[in-house]
């Protein structure tokens, strides 16, 4: 077959939309399900209506995974992102963040247009 014909029968690739999982958050989610002592567990990442900026982060653990669902495997742990919310956290990082006040997941996402002070409530236009 040549070069022509070839490039014609292979199927288009879709990238899925990017969700970084930074090494702190990962290293934080595995002591956490250490703790747990269910090494089998996962934790989603999913986007909820609520908040007081209209939509707010939701960090659960789970042992299922959806058909649909993005799997980002880092530093031995599975983080989920269900099909709906990879739609508002496209380009975003999930991070654990220490500092003076305190430690938390955080998301850092690009297609936030506002968000609270406690950084779990956001909007998008």
């Amino acid at each position: 077959m040549d070069a022509m014909s070839q490039s014609q029968t292979e199927q288009p690739q879709t990238e899925l939309p990017q969700f970084a999982v930074t090494d702190a958050a990962a290293r934080r989610v595995a002591e956490l399900i250490a703790a747990e002592g269910k090494p089998d567990m996962k934790l989603r990442v999913q986007v909820l209506g609520g908040g007081c900026s209209g939509f707010q982060y939701d960090f659960r653990f789970d042992n299922d995974v959806a058909e649909d669902d993005l799997v980002i495997e880092k530093g031995g742990v599975s983080v989920l992102v269900d099909s709906v919310s990879i739609d508002y956290l496209a380009g975003s990082e999930f991070d654990f963040v220490e500092d003076m006040i305190g430690s938390s997941f955080q998301v850092r996402n690009p297609n936030a247009t506002a968000s609270c002070g406690c950084g779990t409530s956001f909007s998008v236009m």
